[in-house]
């Protein structure tokens, strides 16, 4: 039985555009399923075998279904996918940020859905899959993925700086900066501002400021291994109490932090980081 993730810096050329890549593979496990959470990325999912089954979507009316690449945008509820015990993919965290630059098409577009690949990248999707599969190992099928994205990437089509600007201040305060503060900074009317935000990141600033604030309790929590006192961690990431932070979790994972916890970790190994042998390009 075996369950790895490995961590992947990309290289320059992408990093505007996407934070971090994440390989994992499980052999051997007991089928079960696993909750893809809200968080302040897009994700770009590259299987490497069997296709991903989502069961169910962010979008309740989305039917289940079967892919060899997907493409998701922000959400605040989970996706629940089915799990065989054998797997392998890449997950590529995409800042809504680099939408335009890398899928043609701005984060807003893709607000609550799990698309298929193709769909969205054409034929470029079955190409990016078919090379990493062919790879020898991680740092080879990374570095495809950072080839093929720095031949995608279309730096003149980015957002208006005024959006960027509220967006990298969101996430570095961690959610806690308020809507008008962030209107009040890029001198936007707070309605002006939503509004812009609905169509270049899908979510409205409040909203994203929650998931921000989640992503950062959950990623708190999994550094911890799961020892992170429920009552400190929710002070740590601006929560008013252990109880708004439980409620919170409920909410946008789906299950309490214990419950999610357990649920999503019994099986699977620390990730392993390779940052520091990252692609040069």
């Amino acid at each position: 039985m075996e369950s790895v993730h490995v961590r992947w810096r990309p290289a320059p050329a992408v990093r505007p555009y996407a934070d971090f890549y994440t390989g994992y593979a499980q052999r051997g496990l007991p089928p079960g399923r696993h909750r893809g959470l809200p968080s302040p990325y897009l994700t770009l999912v590259i299987t490497l075998d069997a296709p991903l089954r989502i069961v169910a979507h962010p979008d309740p009316a989305a039917r289940p279904g079967l892919y060899d690449t997907v493409i998701g945008g922000l959400h605040t509820t989970p996706a629940i996918i089915e799990q065989s015990g054998d797997a392998a993919g890449i997950q590529v965290a995409l800042s809504p940020l680099g939408a335009r630059a890398l899928l043609g098409l701005p984060a807003g577009a893709l607000a609550g859905a799990d698309l298929d690949g193709a769909d969205v990248l054409g034929p470029f999707a079955a190409e990016l899959r078919e090379r990493a599969a062919l790879a020898a190992d991680w740092p080879a099928r990374f570095r495809v993925v950072d080839e093929l994205l720095t031949r995608r990437a279309d730096p003149e089509l980015a957002p208006a700086p005024e959006v960027a600007f509220a967006w990298r201040r969101l996430c570095a305060s961690g959610g806690a900066v308020s809507p008008a503060e962030l209107a009040g900074e890029t001198g936007w009317s707070a309605r002006y501002l939503a509004r812009r935000f609905g169509v270049e990141i899908g979510l409205a600033p409040k909203v994203a400021a929650r998931v921000t604030r989640f992503d950062r309790a959950r990623r708190l929590l999994i550094g911890s291994g799961g020892g992170y006192p429920l009552a400190e961690l929710a002070i740590a990431c601006g929560y008013y109490d252990q109880a708004h932070l439980t409620r919170e979790f409920a909410a946008l994972a789906g299950l309490p932090p214990g419950r999610w916890w357990a649920a999503e970790f019994r099986n699977v190994q620390s990730p392993v980081d390779l940052a520091g042998a990252d692609s040069a390009l």
